[in-house]
């Protein structure tokens, strides 16, 4: 290969660099050199067989094409760039709204096996009753549910296709399952809703188990792919190919186990609360204050075990936290220095500019202790991890904040109803407790809510820990925003009708309900 050629190689290679400059990240500045590197030697291994001219024209045609070629990358990657923000916004408002509908899709059943087999064991018409209005309310929500759930699902691909594509091998499996699992309780709602005063009383009891069942499986399911996300495993990687895949293994990483109870429980959590402030209103309003009784009753007995064993199932998931997800552990306590008998935090403001957290409440050792047993043990900071793979911290710690102190505000109210159940074999009477049950409603799905902005936005920027980023698994497609404020549209439609619905199914007064009669099968 003469002089002269090897210059212009040169040329041509400098050119393709300092052209792409400020248009590719440097995120990606690798694949800008591969491509470069790869013209180079595309060209040097033809020269020999090209005149003088010939090469000259090649040349020129092969810079112009890579250039092209690289100016259609760095296009690719800045509309992703451009994307991600509206992606982000439509998963988190899209999975916020579901989220809420999924935790009655699992609670709710186990209230309509309650109080219909109060009914079935006491022949009491009254239990009935309240069983066949929680059955269409809960009609309603299943079928927000539905839609809801679907679009979620649709929005993996639409909006994520780099990471279904990597990795749908991987976590197929449970979506798969989950599908199953919906299929399997969308039959048995239908035989339950029919099969009012047409089935024999206890095998229609019997038909409701595999709604309950199905609804606590399909959240298993799904929070498995998601705990996946945080600590993945059930592969391997060799030569950029994902190898050796094993499905089991995936659902059955580190972090399952707690993540999904945790999930289950505060799925019961939100509907016994969410329930119970629906009848503590009512009986605010002194309404039915004997069905409502009832109703606050079977509810409360939903929720008030569950918050202590919430309690012990977040130490739980905070200790497999610290084990896995360092980074997410110091930012839900908005930790900045490694230490020794590191403290918690309770309150306070990050304050990424001076990296303290300002206004909190420290308690030495304590961090140490919960996170790892031992109250010396070292904690890191988030000081030590490099700054591209930090998190919001302020977002992460104050919404675990809010998490936690509802939390602890749940397990306050469960001690006082169970002092009093156990002195005076009753819930208290007074308007405050009422009131205190009705606040809970809202408060339990802002504090399910929260946690799950510490699981997902505590993992950034990462949506595979450790494997790929979120902004490298984003749609390439243009238009997201204008997706995201239709589905914002849509959503807000769907949540008020279902919100108008449910208020008028509730204001129904008892008595015409008592005295309706169904029409005979086929009239």
């Amino acid at each position: 290969m003469s002089g002269e050629r090897r210059e212009r190689l040169k040329v041509v290679s400098l050119n393709c660099h300092r052209d792409a400059d400020g248009v590719i990240f440097d995120h990606y500045g690798h694949e800008r050199e591969i491509l470069s590197t790869r013209i180079l030697v595309m060209l040097a291994q033809c020269s020999r067989f090209f005149s003088p001219n010939t090469f000259d024209l090649t040349l020129k045609f092969v810079y112009h094409i890579s250039m092209h070629l690289q100016s259609l990358l760095a296009a690719s990657f800045e509309t992703a760039a451009n994307n991600l923000l509206p992606a982000r916004l439509q998963m988190a408002f899209t999975l916020g709204f579901h989220i809420i509908l999924a935790c009655f899709g699992v609670g709710l059943p186990v209230l309509l096996l309650a109080a219909e087999w109060r009914y079935l064991k006491t022949g009491d018409e009254l239990w009935k009753l309240l069983a066949k209005r929680w059955a269409k309310a809960f009609a309603v929500l299943f079928a927000v549910g539905a839609v809801s759930g679907t679009v979620l699902s649709f929005e993996l691909g639409l909006l994520w296709p780099e990471f279904m594509g990597r990795w749908g091998a991987v976590i197929g499996m449970p979506f798969t399952l989950e599908g199953f699992a919906f299929f399997l309780e969308a039959i048995f709602v239908g035989i339950y809703l029919y099969g009012w005063d047409r089935l024999p009383p206890k095998v229609h009891w019997l038909t409701g188990w595999p709604i309950a069942i199905s609804g606590c499986m399909s959240a298993v399911f799904v929070v498995t792919a998601n705990s996946w996300m945080n600590t993945p495993q059930g592969f391997r990687i060799v030569n950029g190919n994902i190898v050796d895949i094993d499905p089991i293994a995936a659902m059955l990483n580190p972090a399952s186990g707690a993540q999904i109870v945790h999930m289950v429980v505060a799925a019961y959590l939100v509907t016994g609360f969410g329930v119970a402030a629906f009848h503590a209103l009512q009986l605010l309003r002194e309404i039915n204050p004997v069905y409502n009784r009832r109703a606050l009753t079977l509810a409360l007995l939903l929720a008030l075990p569950m918050a202590p064993l919430q309690s012990v199932v977040g130490d739980w998931s905070a200790k497999m936290v610290a084990k896995s997800q360092p980074i997410k552990l110091a930012a839900m306590e908005g930790h900045f220095e490694t230490s020794t008998r590191a403290p918690l935090s309770i309150g306070g403001i990050p304050n990424e500019k001076t990296r303290t957290t300002d206004y909190a409440i420290k308690i030495p050792g304590l961090l140490s202790w919960m996170s790892y047993g031992d109250i010396n043990a070292e904690v890191k900071g988030l000081n030590d991890f490099k700054e591209e793979n930090l998190p919001p911290v302020a977002v992460v710690h104050v919404a675990f904040q809010i998490m936690v102190g509802i939390g602890s505000l749940m397990v306050l109210i469960s001690a006082w109803c169970a002092i009093n159940y156990f002195r005076k074999r009753d819930w208290p009477k007074s308007r405050f407790f009422l009131w205190m049950i009705l606040s809970m409603g809202p408060l339990s799905v802002l504090a399910m809510e929260a946690g799950w902005v510490v699981t997902e936005v505590g993992r950034q920027p990462w949506i595979v820990q450790g494997y790929m980023r979120t902004s490298e698994a984003v749609t390439q497609s243009p238009g997201v925003w204008n997706v995201f404020y239709g589905t914002m549209l849509i959503y807000a439609v769907i949540g008020i009708a279902a919100t108008t619905i449910l208020w008028q199914l509730g204001k129904v007064p008892i008595e015409s309900e008592e005295n309706q009669q169904e029409e005979p099968y086929g009239a």
